[in-house]
């Protein structure tokens, strides 16, 4: 379990690093030393230690400006290497020195710092390295220029609606520009990329509520964000194109929370 936890932390460390660090060096130090005192309180530097090479690895096989080198398969391998390591390597009976003093109670009962750990480090992933996830499964993501990828929103949900609407906004802002003593109108959307707050909201709900036995609001909402999305699809036209970009992108999201969700329940059953 501590294994996973350290594994899920290191690497979502590493890509909000990546995306909100203005010096990305600084960042992965401060990374780097928040889990070796984790793993020097916890006794668990071996963990640790495995946590810093895979999120290095992460962060090669997964870049964030440019395509992916091995595609989505760095994400399966991930999975892989969580969900066994919380399967068949179970909790650990010592915690090491912060054991001693860890005393966390919840509803459900006590819960060890492993498993609060663990948490902590699903929640991490599912904020932006979930994101990359969701765009190296949807084939070109990587591939867009700046500009379209400076208008659109990472996560799957905000496509080609939203681009063409920065974009409309745009000419229209220009064209306003170019007419001498006209005031240029600031457009509220300009700038604003919803989906980097959309599919992370998404995906922790999905978690919480999977957590929490509410399946019908869970199902409510999934419902309710196709119903959303409707009139954009419902303009497809014959390609389907729009369509299978939702659908592709919003199962991958969906199965990252309900994953995040297995991991954790298994982790405070087992």
């Amino acid at each position: 379990m501590i294994v996973a936890g350290f594994l899920l932390l290191a690497v979502g460390a590493a890509d909000l690093v990546r995306q909100f660090a203005p010096r990305r060096w600084v960042g992965y130090l401060t990374v780097a030393i928040i889990l070796l005192l984790l793993g020097s309180v916890s006794d668990a530097l071996l963990p640790m230690l495995l946590g810093l090479v895979v999120g290095a690895l992460w962060v090669w096989c997964m870049p964030s400006e440019k395509t992916a080198p091995l595609g989505f398969w760095p994400a399966v391998l991930l999975g892989v290497l969580t969900i066994g390591a919380v399967v068949w390597l179970g909790a650990r009976d010592d915690a090491g020195l912060i054991g001693g003093v860890w005393n966390l109670r919840s509803p459900f009962g006590d819960v060890p710092f492993d498993l609060a750990l663990l948490t902590l480090g699903t929640g991490v992933f599912l904020l932006e390295s979930s994101n990359l996830v969701v765009r190296a499964a949807l084939d070109g993501e990587h591939t867009w220029r700046p500009a379209e990828r400076a208008s659109a929103a990472p996560d799957v949900e905000n496509s080609a609606v939203e681009t063409s609407a920065v974009e409309t906004s745009a000419v229209e802002t220009s064209a306003v520009e170019t007419a001498p003593g006209v005031a240029t109108p600031r457009d509220p959307r300009a700038g604003f990329q919803g989906g980097r707050l959309i599919g992370p909201l998404e995906r922790i709900l999905v978690m919480i509520l999977t957590l929490a036995a509410a399946y019908p609001i869970l199902a409510a909402m999934l419902a309710a964000k196709g119903i959303v999305r409707f009139p954009e699809i419902s303009r497809d036209g014959e390609t389907g194109a729009r369509a299978e970009y939702f659908l592709v992108g919003s199962l991958v999201s969906w199965v990252i929370g309900l994953g995040a969700a297995f991991l954790v329940w298994w982790a405070a059953h087992s």
